[in-house]
This record gives C-alpha cells, sequence and structure tokens, in this order.
C-alpha cells in the first residue's frame, strides 16, 4: 500500500486550440477535485494543470485568466506545437504531485472515474488505466480500424492495453521511471506497459466532444499506430524478410510453368516470362522494402540527433518535478 494517505494530485490534460471548451473543462474539473478534497482521498493541495502545445487561438489567455482567478489551475506553455504525446510527456515531467492523472481536454474522458483511480492508487497500484468499456460513440468505421490497431500491435508483439488511451494515473515512483525513457519517437501507450510496476484497470464510456474539434483525425491516428508499430517492433523487418522467400519461390514456380509451357506446350510470347515475372512481383516487393526500411532508417536518424523533446517557455503557478 502506498504510504501518502493524503496524496497531492495533478491533473495533467494537453491542449491545442482548446478556446472553446477549456472553461467547461476547467469548471467540471474543478468540480470533482473539490469534492475529492472534501472527502478527505486527495489534499487541498492538488492541481489541474493545463500544457499548452503551442495553441493558435486564446487557450494560453485562458489558461493565464484561470491560474490568476484560482490557484488550483497551473499552466505550463511549449515553446512551439510539439504534438500530443510530447505535450502530455512534458507535462507529466514538469509537473510536481504523489501521482498525476492525465487525460484529454476535451471532457470525453469520464471524470467520475478519477476517484475510483485515486482508491486504487491509495490502495498500492503505482499505474491505473483508465479503459473503455465500449465504443458505441465511434463510428463504424473507428470501431473496426481501433479493433485492427490493438490487434497488429499484439500480433507484432507489442505490450498494449486495449481501449485505452491516455487516461491513466501515474504514481510519482512511475512517472520517474517513465524519465528515464528519453527516445525521440514517443508512445506512451507503449512505453508505460514496460514500466513493470502494479497496475490495475479502472471502466468507463467515452462520451462525445462537447465542443471544438477532434485533435485525431483518421490521418493522425493512421500516423500514431505507425509511429508505435515501428517504434516497438522489428517484426516488420522480419516480415519482408519472409516476402521476400515467398516471392523468390512463385518466381522459380513461374519461371518453371513458363519453361514447360515452352518445351512442352503451345509455347509462351517471347520474352514475357523474363520481363513480366521479374517486373511485377520482385518491383512491387522492393518499393515495399525500401519503404519499411526507410521508416526505421528515419527514425534512427531522428534519434541520433539527441535533440530535446520539449521547451517550456512559461509556468504558472507549477514547479518543476526533480
Amino acid at each position: 500500500m502506498n504510504t501518502v494517505t493524503n496524496p497531492v494530485i495533478a491533473l495533467v490534460l494537453p491542449c491545442y486550440n482548446e478556446e472553446q471548451i477549456l472553461p467547461l473543462t476547467a469548471r467540471k474539473l474543478a468540480s470533482e477535485l473539490q469534492r475529492l478534497v472534501d472527502s478527505g482521498l486527495v489534499s487541498a493541495q492538488s492541481k489541474i494543470v493545463f500544457v499548452d502545445d503551442g495553441s493558435c487561438d486564446s487557450t494560453w489567455s485562458l489558461i493565464e485568466q484561470l491560474s490568476a482567478g484560482d490557484s488550483v489551475f497551473a499552466g505550463i506553455k511549449l515553446a512551439r506545437n510539439y504534438g500530443h504525446q510530447y505535450a502530455l510527456y512534458a507535462g507529466l515531467m514538469e509537473t510536481e504531485a504523489d501521482a498525476l492523472i492525465s487525460l484529454d481536454a476535451d471532457l470525453q474522458d469520464d471524470v467520475a472515474v478519477i476517484e475510483k483511480m485515486v482508491t486504487s492508487f491509495r490502495a498500492g497500484s503505482e499505474i491505473v488505466y483508465g479503459v473503455r468499456n465500449n465504443r458505441e460513440s465511434d463510428t463504424r468505421f473507428k470501431r473496426y480500424t481501433a479493433a485492427a490497431h490493438y490487434w497488429l500491435l499484439s500480433k507484432m508483439g507489442i505490450e498494449t492495453v486495449p481501449d485505452h488511451a491516455d487516461f491513466r494515473l501515474m504514481s510519482r515512483r512511475a512517472v520517474n521511471f517513465l524519465g528515464e525513457y528519453r527516445e525521440a519517437n514517443l508512445y506512451l501507450r507503449g512505453i508505460v506497459p514496460l514500466l513493470g510496476l502494479r497496475s490495475d484497470k479502472v471502466y468507463f464510456s467515452r462520451g462525445v466532444r462537447l465542443a471544438g474539434e477532434s485533435k485525431y483525425p483518421f490521418r493522425r491516428m493512421l500516423s500514431l499506430s505507425l509511429q508505435g508499430l515501428t517504434s516497438f517492433s522489428i517484426v516488420p523487418l522480419r516480415i519482408i524478410s519472409v516476402l521476400g522467400m515467398i516471392v523468390f519461390f512463385i518466381a522459380l514456380g513461374l519461371g518453371g510453368w513458363a519453361l514447360a509451357a515452352t518445351l512442352f506446350g503451345p509455347g509462351t510470347v517471347p520474352g514475357w516470362a523474363s520481363t513480366v515475372i521479374p517486373i511485377y512481383l520482385l518491383g512491387g516487393l522492393q518499393l515495399l522494402a525500401i519503404g519499411v526500411a526507410g521508416e526505421y532508417v528515419g527514425k534512427t536518424f531522428i534519434e541520433s540527433k539527441g535533440r530535446p523533446l520539449y521547451q517550456v517557455e512559461e509556468r504558472l503557478g507549477v514547479e518543476r518535478a526533480d
């Protein structure tokens, strides 16, 4: 069991152009946090930390107003737009608390589940995953693609929590462990399960976005899936080797067929076999191999630069974690 009986928690929310939903999010989270304080589950020093990921609208101005009006609100302004995973990582690394709960600013994560997360943390869990119990609010296309995403990652040997995004509680120790992962190609949903600490799951129904636009359209979801796949597994490279052998034997068989047709059958068009078979079989495989290998080479190139994962321009009401 955790020794902290009255933990200081921090709700960490990456924000990118969330001016429409931010006031409502702030009110709802402040109300929920106060309820937890009144019930004695968390310390009155707990905070709500908004991480502005280089927004182009008035998101940061709203965060400044919230911070000035109530000390429960804090803000971290990144120097530019780094992306959701990096903004979330920055919020976790820059915030001091006994436990940190990451969630989206669009209110689709059920904030009522926070109480269950804290209760599990106080019972000894270092990581508590928020897992969707259904996908009824998603379109049929998104349900199928999500299922395909988790299935593919599992087949590639990547440890993930199905139907879990980034709604989770992490203890201070878990966040410190996470800080030792300095890889530039961040995929937190794959890294956190690798920490090896005691974990738990709580289930919730994801709501609909009340205002603003989704920051994860299909293109970005596909990019995130590719990031997770190529950052945690070399299986795609091995698949290329297997495909190479398969294509070799197919080409060998077609070559035998062309020879048999020439010797014992009506024959084939002169030059057809030697031209068409290599072009269509080997050409496609080579393009595939170059593309997949290039993805890994590109990631190696990015990692070798050693650039900072994020840079903080301004802090409001939050102390940097050691």
